[in-house]
């Protein structure tokens, strides 16, 4: 029933752990496609160990996780498609509550769980916007995810029908970053999305930063990055308030640090144009109407006084 493809690149130290929540599913019509993104460390020898006729792997030149992703799951001999990062781990019930939902809700585009948090060893059920009390069932994508900003489907935690993915012709290759929320939006668009508020899967933040997949805090090139390229959607924000919410709010959120380092200025500035400032708090407006030397010396100070506190 489910293909679960998990792209590997230099994750010695955790793809173990990734394959075996998978093979320790409740759930058992599955099988595992790992792909090899041209790792350099042991990762491929690691994944090789496991011995199960449910795993296949191959083995491809470095070509990004978008890439990999869609190589797997042309690959999948399953309706539905799960993804599982190579440092990431799920809960033993995933399957079991995926096959749930997908049973309740037959015609959904998408379905997905809420998840863990990994930090300094600490698990912290991630933050997603859902209302209190709530359950199982279907949600408003843009809605939820514009409450908290904390996203609501992740690249681990969602299954796809095969068909919807192939409709959409998967993940964006260029994209390094925001690949997923790229595919998720255009299928929230157009079929339901829907969610168990159970945290099946964990989110591992303590990988070393040198073995990320990506660097949230990186300034990528704006074809790279997917708040640059959201152009196919001018319609639908024109017409979607929720949507338009939700896609400002990305905006200031991520394009600030584009005006502090003063980066790609072209399309930053076409790109926070498009914002409607008018509903933004106070806050935000003063970040982007305030001279960055202002602000660089308010967020240095901010910084210095924060490692006070915390002793550093």
């Amino acid at each position: 029933m489910f293909s679960v493809i998990i792209p590997l690149y230099n994750k010695a130290p955790y793809i173990a752990k990734a394959i075996e929540s998978v093979l320790g599913q409740t759930f058992r019509d599955f099988e595992v496609i790992v792909i090899d993104d041209g790792s350099t460390d042991q990762s491929l020898e690691v994944a090789k160990t496991f011995e199960n006729k449910s795993i296949t792997i191959i083995s491809q030149p470095n070509s990004g996780v978008s890439t990999a992703r869609n190589n797997g799951v042309k690959l999948a001999k399953h309706p539905y498609i799960c993804f599982l990062d190579a440092d990431d781990w799920w809960h033993p019930t995933f399957l079991e509550e995926m096959k749930r939902l997908i049973t309740d809700f037959p015609d959904a585009g998408i379905y997905g769980s809420g998840y863990y948090i990994v930090k300094h060893g600490q698990e912290r059920i991630a933050p997603i916007g859902v209302p209190q009390g709530f359950e199982r069932g279907i949600i408003d994508y843009c809605e939820v995810y514009a409450k908290t900003l904390c996203m609501p489907l992740t690249s681990i935690s969602v299954v796809i029908p095969k068909h919807i993915f192939d409709e959409e012709e998967g993940f964006k290759s260029q994209l390094k970053l925001g690949e997923d929320f790229d595919l998720w939006i255009r299928i929230a668009l157009k079929h339901q999305v829907i969610l168990v508020n159970k945290p099946l899967a964990y989110y591992n933040q303590d990988v070393d930063v040198n073995n990320r997949g990506v660097a949230v805090h990186k300034i990528y090139s704006p074809v790279n990055h997917f708040i640059f390229n959201l152009d196919y959607l001018y319609d639908s924000e024109k017409n979607n308030h929720r949507l338009k919410i939700l896609l400002d709010k990305l905006r200031v959120y991520i394009l600030l640090k584009y005006r502090m380092q003063r980066a790609f200025p072209k399309e930053y500035s076409a790109e926070i144009k498009k914002v409607d400032f008018s509903v933004q708090p106070l806050g935000v407006r003063l970040q982007y109407y305030l001279p960055v030397w202002f602000l660089k010396q308010y967020y240095g100070l901010k910084f210095l006084v924060w490692n006070i506190v915390k002793g550093k």
